[in-house]
């Protein structure tokens, strides 16, 4: 890995003020299409015009032409400039990013969590794993991850079956997001066929959708309907301790999309856990866990020491057989990051 310019860092933070501004201040003007009229029998009726996840033009009735609606459509207009500029400025941040070594995010995957993001899938909870979380932590960090470990055609979001969001009654709709995208994806049959799926794939192409979820009881391995994404879930051990008190993050690509990673220190003992829970026809990402722990843990020990001790602590309060998890983990990354292994044991007291 490389530590990027400190200018390229800067930028990171300036993008990311930007967009949880953006994100905060929503308005009229941040509502993608145009106000239209039609004229039905010498009266005028408003409606708005946009283009869906996949393209489509649709249009949504609004109501009689009115001078209220008058101003509502001069409101959208002054505000839709005002966000041109705003969006202008995020891509050029973004290209500037991507000249000064940021990782970038494939475009594909980029569509599909866009709109995720844009449906409020990371709003309502949902939390990025896996290599693409990965790809965003190393910008968040202001490094730039080398080898095998950025790999990945998989895009895994997890989440609780259950939580309480503060506004009641909000939901999305996954299946129709990705139906919207009008990329090709289909549910992947799961194993057990009395089980709901929780992959979905692009036919004939290697891109796929997972969705998780922690475990709730032990002896439940079938999927767990999640009702505010409408789409079920794979229980996955340990997932709780990785998605607790997650980090805001950004991919980037043409923009930025704020998403939902797991803190950087608790991805980091997370991958020292699961590589144990891989079996044998899965070496290949055995070693990639371990290849992406063994990053991570090397810029935490220098630079952010205090959240891995943080990390520790959570994963020592759990039990001892979640310690005991850590240490063989931590015994695995010697065999092959023997000097951070050491460092990290050193920083633990173990």
């Amino acid at each position: 890995m490389e530590r990027l310019p400190i200018e390229t860092q800067t930028l990171y933070a300036e993008l990311m003020e930007r967009l949880t501004a953006t994100e905060t201040h929503r308005s009229i003007g941040r509502i993608s299409g145009c106000f239209t009229t039609k004229t039905v029998k010498s009266e005028s009726y408003y409606y708005f015009q946009y283009s869906d996840p996949g393209g489509i033009t649709r249009q949504v009735y609004i109501g009689k032409k009115s001078l209220v609606l008058d101003k509502m459509v001069k409101q959208y207009l002054e505000e839709r400039e005002e966000f041109k500029e705003d969006i202008g400025h995020i891509q050029r941040l973004c290209a500037q990013m991507r000249a000064g070594g940021m990782i970038i995010t494939d475009m594909a995957s980029s569509r599909v969590i866009k709109s995720f993001a844009d449906s409020g899938v990371f709003a309502l909870k949902g939390v990025l794993v896996g290599t693409h979380a990965f790809t965003v932590l190393g910008n968040l960090l202001g490094v730039r991850w080398k080898g095998a470990g950025l790999k990945t055609n998989d895009i895994d979001i997890a989440g609780e079956s259950v939580v309480n969001i503060a506004l009641p009654d909000i939901q999305t709709d996954i299946p129709k997001i990705l139906e919207n995208l009008q990329m090709g994806f289909i549910p992947i049959p799961p194993l057990n066929l009395k089980d709901p799926s929780t992959s979905f794939r692009i036919r004939g192409k290697s891109l796929r959708v997972d969705f998780l979820t922690p475990v709730v009881k032990p002896t439940r391995t079938g999927a767990i309907y999640i009702p505010r994404f409408n789409v079920a879930a794979q229980p996955m051990r340990f997932l709780d301790y990785l998605i607790e008190n997650p980090e805001r993050g950004i991919v980037i690509n043409g923009g930025g999309i704020l998403v939902n990673v797991p803190a950087p220190g608790r991805f980091a003992f997370h991958k020292l856990i699961v590589t144990q829970e891989r079996p044998l026809s899965m070496h290949g990402k055995a070693d990639k866990d371990l290849i992406q722990a063994a990053q991570v843990f090397s810029v935490l020990i220098d630079e952010r020491p205090g959240d891995l001790l943080l990390a520790w602590d959570e994963v020592k309060n759990r039990g001892k057989g979640w310690s005991k998890r850590i240490f063989q983990g931590i015994s695995n990354l010697e065999r092959k990051h023997n000097d951070v292994s050491k460092r990290l044991k050193n920083l633990l007291r173990i």
